[in-house]
């Protein structure tokens, strides 16, 4: 049986990700230094590590005791407002960690890594819907550091042989509720699960920022994808690569926008709660409209996202509602 390594697999994207190849029946070793992961995150008896993916010998350790047939790096720091502050810590973690991976891959003869990258490595889009072969000039360090990453990828492609795909996301949300994981941040700065924050009473209200936008609603509009989709997509690019396909930049999002008034909407719909709303100012850089063009990975990867935007705020609203203080109770 083929063993696949999960880079920040206690996370939320990651944590997807390993339930999903237990399900499919793969085994699966877990990295993780639990800084913002969640050790209950990892469910289906996947083998955990706790430690840093900078040091050698942890990484080392870990290829040694495991035939490790691929890598799936979701290992970053990912708050786009922290990076601005402290870029230096978002190079020293994201891109020092991608580096000590490859690295431990290239020592041991692993040739196959899915990367998660992001859509803010293209910064304020030229166009839309967003094509994978647009401009890149990120806006923030943290969307810097993956395109650094996506660099770095290529170049060990030609030097190594060390193959890979990128997977630019855009809006990550919902959970798997027969896993009973979902999403757990600490500070929380996503959307939907500050609506259903706002929905369970911990929060007095959810803030727009702005309503002036040239949009429909005069809201932004944000391209939103179910984690399972996303992680689905992750599996289909292993395959991908294990088949010998050639690697690549690819886009994963639904190809359909959603205003932050529709989100906000929707989840009154699907809760049953008033959940109060604020306009505020807008922030700055806030683009009006982000929408990922996904014609290459339904092409190349054969991969279509499947559940739609009530799907993806009713599985949520199962998580948080069962489950109100995250994985702390």
């Amino acid at each position: 049986m083929k063993t696949i390594l999960v880079a920040g697999g206690a996370g939320y994207i990651g944590s997807h990700m390993v339930a999903l190849l237990k399900e499919r029946g793969i085994h699966t070793v877990v990295a993780d230094n639990l800084r913002t992961g969640h050790w209950q995150a990892v469910k289906g008896g996947a083998k955990l590590y706790v430690g840093d993916l900078r040091d050698a010998a942890f990484l080392d350790r870990i290829f040694t005791e495991n035939d490790i047939d691929g890598v799936i790096n979701f290992a970053a720091f990912s708050l786009v407002g922290e990076s601005v502050t402290d870029p230096l810590k978002y190079y020293g973690n994201n891109v020092a960690g991608s580096q000590s991976m490859l690295t431990a891959m290239k020592d041991h003869g692993v040739k196959r890594i899915v990367f998660s990258s992001t859509a803010a490595t293209y910064g304020e889009p030229e166009k839309q819907p967003i094509e994978e072969t647009d401009r890149t000039e990120p806006t923030n360090p943290y969307g810097a550091t993956k395109l650094a990453i996506e660099g770095m990828l290529k170049w060990c492609d030609r030097a190594y042989g060390i193959q890979y795909v990128a997977l630019r996301y855009f809006n990550a949300a919902g959970a798997n509720t027969d896993a009973g994981i979902g999403e757990d941040h600490n500070p929380e700065s996503h959307l939907i699960p500050l609506v259903l924050k706002t929905a369970l009473g911990q929060r007095d209200h959810i803030g727009i920022f702005g309503d002036d936008y040239p949009t429909a609603d005069g809201t932004c509009i944000r391209d939103y994808i179910h984690v399972r989709d996303l992680v689905e997509a992750h599996l289909l690019a292993l395959e991908y690569l294990e088949k010998g396909g050639e690697s690549g930049v690819f886009n994963l999002g639904s190809g359909d926008g959603y205003s932050v008034k529709e989100i906000i909407d929707t989840a009154r719909k699907v809760t049953g709660k008033e959940i109060p709303a604020v306009v505020e100012p807008r922030r700055a850089g806030d683009p009006s409209v982000l929408i990922a063009s996904n014609h290459k990975a339904a092409e190349v990867l054969g991969w279509k996202p499947q559940r739609g935007l009530e799907q993806i705020i009713s599985d949520a609203w199962a998580w948080h509602s069962s489950h109100p203080n995250g994985y702390e109770g």
